[in-house]
């Protein structure tokens, strides 16, 4: 079992690192991955925990955009109010509700899966996130 430099091992870390991104959000998971892209070697937690981070960041982007339907509503709401008049769509704000409940839940198993796939040094395949690796991650920092 490869050890890191901390002394614990890479699929703990690794674990660590994911359950980062679901129960403390950005801060810590922002100090983990510098810490692990500046110190540590091993390829495999590098990726992971950089895979980690752009889910925490897609989800959160997901989030915001959905997020902007009821925003758009709510500024066409306002303009209408001006010359007394109201503009609401209940069904959209009940399925915008129902995005984020999804979306949520999703973002909670994704995180728990890939936490404890970790352990053993194993991720799951998310499509758009692992090209994204395999397009931008250099693999010739690794030793520096």
């Amino acid at each position: 079992m490869q050890k890191t430099k901390l002394g614990i091992s890479v699929g703990l870390l690794g674990a660590i690192m994911c359950f980062s991104t679901l129960f403390s959000g950005y801060f810590i998971s922002l100090i983990l991955l510098g810490y692990i892209l500046l110190f540590e070697s091993n390829e495999w937690l590098r990726k992971n925990s950089v895979k980690a981070v752009i889910l925490l960041i897609s989800f959160s982007a997901a989030s915001t955009l959905i997020g902007l339907i009821p925003d758009a509503i709510s500024l066409i709401d306002s303009v209408v109010s001006l010359v007394g008049g109201s503009f609401g769509i209940l069904f959209v704000s009940r399925l915008v509700s129902l995005c984020n409940n999804v979306l949520s839940v999703l973002k909670t198993l994704v995180f728990l899966v890939l936490g404890f796939k970790a352990f053993n040094q194993g991720t799951i395949k998310i499509g758009f996130v692992d090209r994204m690796l395999d397009k931008h991650f250099s693999n010739s920092n690794v030793n520096q």
